[in-house]
């Protein structure tokens, strides 16, 4: 019954896993189209989903453990051991499931950090340059951050 229990718990990591990369996305959507109001709300929830992941991490490995225990493997087990050590090709199949999906996850994830953190970078260098240049036209950007114009364009208007 422990194996029942993982499964399910694998399922629960692999759904806060998705709430991560969806919320990851909308962030993505927002620094794309210059919504930087809301991006603090975004990292905010972003935080949220982080913070429950140990617990969820924690819980996993225990019931690893006892799957581990229960199907005569050694304690100090990861995953794919258990995978390996299980005792049906359905163990195997479902367990290896759970396993494919949540790697896919993670790269997909580590993939969208990594462009989320070049875009923030860049609003904050358009912000600095913003306000550096009060007083003297610094131009328009897009939002990857590029000189769009160079004219009279603002980003703030001084004059009003």
């Amino acid at each position: 019954m422990a194996a029942h229990d993982l499964s399910m718990q694998l399922m629960r990591e692999r759904d806060l896993l998705e709430v991560l990369l969806f919320k990851l996305d909308e962030q993505q959507m927002l620094l794309a189209t210059g919504r930087n109001r809301w991006i603090h709300h975004a990292a905010n929830e972003i935080e949220r989903v982080l913070a429950a992941m140990p617990t969820v991490a924690l819980s996993r490995d225990t019931l690893v453990i006892s799957v581990a225990d229960e199907w005569g493997v050694p304690e100090a087990t990861t995953l794919r051991d258990l995978i390996d050590a299980a005792p049906t090709d359905a163990w195997r199949e479902v367990l290896s499931g759970h396993l494919d999906a949540m790697t896919a996850l993670a790269d997909e994830i580590g993939d969208m950090k990594k462009v989320n953190e070049q875009r923030l970078r860049t609003a904050i260098r358009v912000t600095q340059e913003t306000i550096a240049g009060l007083g003297v036209p610094t131009g328009e950007y897009d939002p990857q951050g590029d000189v769009v114009r160079g004219a009279d364009a603002r980003l703030l208007d001084t004059r009003v």
